[in-house]
């Protein structure tokens, strides 16, 4: 009797027929990616050379040394609907090589059939969204409408559709009002994901469906990259392919501070060099040296080599959003080129509407070039999408510039506050926290914020950042008189 697992490695085997295997395939296969022994992988191997045996067929299996095992076997040929369950999912699909996800329908709650067409219409935007997302593999809704009305074992449906992850969800309208909740889980895992939970008025219920499948998507992208960066975390760092080294390389761009960049940049420049057209490598890199340049004396090498990577960003990703929305920001900021930043975030909102990432970095532009009631209107967009998104301190640093400019010191200090809790590592969160305390009198406090400022980038000098950064001269006047009373250098 064959366990789960083996049946996996035999399904990945019979696909792959005469061509090798490899070991990270057959663990990422049974057992979805988790850290395991070798001789877990062996044990499994001769479980089904001893089914194999029975037949005199051991040898079917063929041992590659340092590779990996191949199927050498003559072919399987029956797998119709009268297979035996072991047979049938020998030939269930693979996984493909970057996150797969289906949305299974979703039930509708409200015991009015009529109602079918609301849950229907929510299912087909929230694919139509996830569909816009280069580095997603979305089941068609087609495959998906067999599940209608069934009882389903997530696992199961991960399986039978070749996909790590699944959407479910259920739709519930009555008096007025709609309740629309959905959960992403790791059909190989179980873990959930991300889960949510929509409370709407039905006046409008096309609007309606709009804004819930735009919410749903926007939030569901950062937390299947979470996802898939941990995922990655546990492969072994000489099988790393180009979109694996990116992924590795993500949390360390995502800080925003010079130590972690430049171990990022190691990661990002090997997947470059595997694919040089790779539109989001070159947008992380292109962050990576934006940081480099504010944070590490505003060299020259560090400016230009943002502006070179973040072209290619755009030459390479005219369909892929995030790597528009990196690109345009180091543009936007290091390039001082606002008109082809905002080029870039359009092209980026194009591709896919319920892009979080795009809005947040549009909205510190938008804060530094001195449009406090844009940079906030785009800040909130972004945190309604994406609300736990790793962006969110720089959509809070921006609310907090744009509030001191317009003179609204409490609500600085709030959203200061907010961009410190959500990544303390910043220097920058700091120095929106000690302009707003200075502003409000609250001396002590805002030179505690300063000399954080200092421990976290000795090198911070106001009047520079502000140069690096081409800061608006009604900001740069707002900010430096606080952070000088602050006690921070000019």
């Amino acid at each position: 009797m064959l366990g789960q697992r083996a049946v996996a490695l035999l399904r990945l085997l019979l696909e792959n027929a005469g061509v090798p295997v490899s070991k990270d395939a057959l663990v990422e296969a049974g057992w979805g990616g988790l850290a395991v022994a070798d001789n877990n992988l062996t044990v499994q191997i001769a479980a089904l050379r001893r089914v194999l045996a029975d037949e005199k067929a051991d040898s079917w299996i063929e041992t590659l040394p340092r590779r990996g095992y191949r199927y050498v076997g003559p072919p399987v040929a029956t797998h119709g609907p009268d297979a035996s369950p072991a047979a049938r999912a020998a030939y269930a699909p693979t996984l493909p090589d970057k996150p797969s996800v289906a949305v299974l329908p979703f039930s509708n709650l409200s015991g009015d059939p009529q109602q079918d067409y609301f849950a229907d219409g929510m299912v087909e935007d929230i694919i139509t969204g996830l569909a816009r997302i280069k580095w997603l593999f979305v089941i068609a809704r087609n495959s998906t409408l067999t599940y209608r009305d069934r009882a389903v074992d997530v696992k199961q449906v991960g399986r039978e559709l070749g996909v790590r992850y699944v959407l479910e969800g259920s739709v519930r309208k009555a008096e007025g009002s709609v309740r629309v909740t959905g959960q992403m889980i790791d059909a190989s895992t179980g873990a959930h994901v991300w889960a949510e939970r929509y409370d709407r008025s039905s006046d409008d219920i096309f609007a309606l469906q709009d804004e819930i499948a735009l919410s749903a998507v926007g939030a569901i992208a950062p937390s299947l990259r979470r996802a898939e960066i941990d995922r990655v975390k546990r492969k072994r760092p000489d099988s790393l392919d180009a979109y694996d080294l990116v992924l590795r390389a993500q949390l360390d761009v995502d800080s925003g501070m010079p130590e972690q960049v430049s171990r990022a940049l190691v990661l990002l420049e090997r997947a470059i060099e595997l694919d040089s057209t790779y539109a989001l490598a070159h947008g992380n890199a292109a962050m990576c040296h934006h940081c480099l340049f504010l944070r590490v004396g505003l060299r020259e090498t560090n400016r230009a080599a943002s502006i070179r990577h973040a072209r290619s960003a755009i030459l390479h990703g005219q369909d892929d959003a995030t790597a528009l929305a990196l690109a345009g920001f180091s543009i936007g900021m290091d390039g001082h080129d606002r008109d082809a930043a905002f080029t870039a975030f359009e092209a980026a909102l194009a591709v896919s509407p319920s892009s979080a990432l795009t809005y947040i970095l549009g909205s510190v532009i938008l804060g530094w070039s001195g449009e406090p009631e844009r940079a906030i209107e785009w800040s909130e967009r972004g945190m309604r999408l994406s609300p736990f998104d790793p962006w969110a301190f720089a959509a809070f640093d921006a609310q907090a510039m744009s509030h001191l400019l317009r003179g609204r010191y409490e609500e600085a200090c709030r959203a200061a506050y907010k961009s410190v809790q959500a990544n303390p590592a910043h220097s920058i969160t700091y120095v929106q926290l000690a302009a707003a305390l200075a502003k409000l009198g609250r001396l002590d406090e805002a030179r505690a914020a300063a000399e954080r400022v200092l421990e976290l980038q000795p090198t911070f000098r106001y009047s520079r950042q502000f140069a690096g950064v081409n800061c608006a001269p009604a900001l740069a006047e707002t900010l430096g008189d606080a952070l000088k009373t602050a006690g921070l250098p000019e």
